[in-house]
């Protein structure tokens, strides 16, 4: 009698796999009282495997930020670096549409959502979370304002005021949507809310004059 080969993971795919579980136990159980050996159970591997592809959950935790924060970092970067100096408005809206899609998706959202309940009880995966994600987002948010101001576009402001104002409405809609669910009621589409917020950032909450007719 043949047997069947039995099916086996690529060894490539088991990394992800690995990740997926950590995440969700993460989520669950939350990170400082999260086990490995809970992981390597949810990822259907043993221990001992497991730390052959990750020799701590805080690796773990780190390979989760790169996935998704530190891709979103570095989304924005190369949209500044493409977009900033042709039209600087139009990259501050395009920046806002990034943040605010990617941070209505729970999946995206879940390794920041960690990193602020944890990062204040682990300096170490707070240091990473600011070298890879915000450290990038303050450079592209400080390019994008100075190609504004040399267009004559932007007025010069502090770049970091500028930082909170436009990184500052992601985390708000992260928090606001998956912690509390509280949606949009009418702006439901990410790239509306975006585009909303985008407006009040540009031309603030004053009245503006109506241009009288000549």
């Amino acid at each position: 009698m043949i047997r069947k080969p039995s099916h086996r993971r690529r060894p490539e795919a088991r990394p992800e796999e690995i990740l997926e579980a950590a995440l969700a136990v993460f989520v669950e159980q939350g990170f400082a009282t999260a086990r490995v050996e809970d992981i390597a159970r949810r990822a259907g591997l043993s221990k001992g495997a497991l730390y052959l592809y990750f020799p701590s959950k805080e690796a773990m935790l780190n390979a989760l930020v790169e996935q998704s924060a530190g891709a979103l970092a570095r989304s924005v970067e190369q949209h500044v670096a493409h977009s900033a100096a042709v039209d600087p408005e139009a990259a501050l809206r395009g920046l806002l549409r990034i943040l605010i899609t990617a941070m209505s998706s729970p999946k995206i959202s879940a390794a920041p959502r960690l990193m602020l309940t944890e990062a204040h009880r682990f300096p170490e995966l707070a240091a990473f979370y600011r070298e890879h994600v915000l450290d990038v987002m303050r450079r592209s948010v400080s390019a994008l304002l100075a190609a504004a101001v040399e267009k004559g576009v932007f007025r010069k402001v502090d770049t970091d005021a500028f930082m909170r104002v436009m990184i500052g409405p992601g985390i708000v809609h992260m928090v606001l949507t998956t912690i509390f669910e509280l949606k949009p009621e009418k702006l439901t589409d990410p790239g509306d809310l975006a585009d909303a917020i985008a407006d009040i950032v540009l031309y603030g909450l004053i009245p503006r004059q109506e241009s009288l007719p000549s």
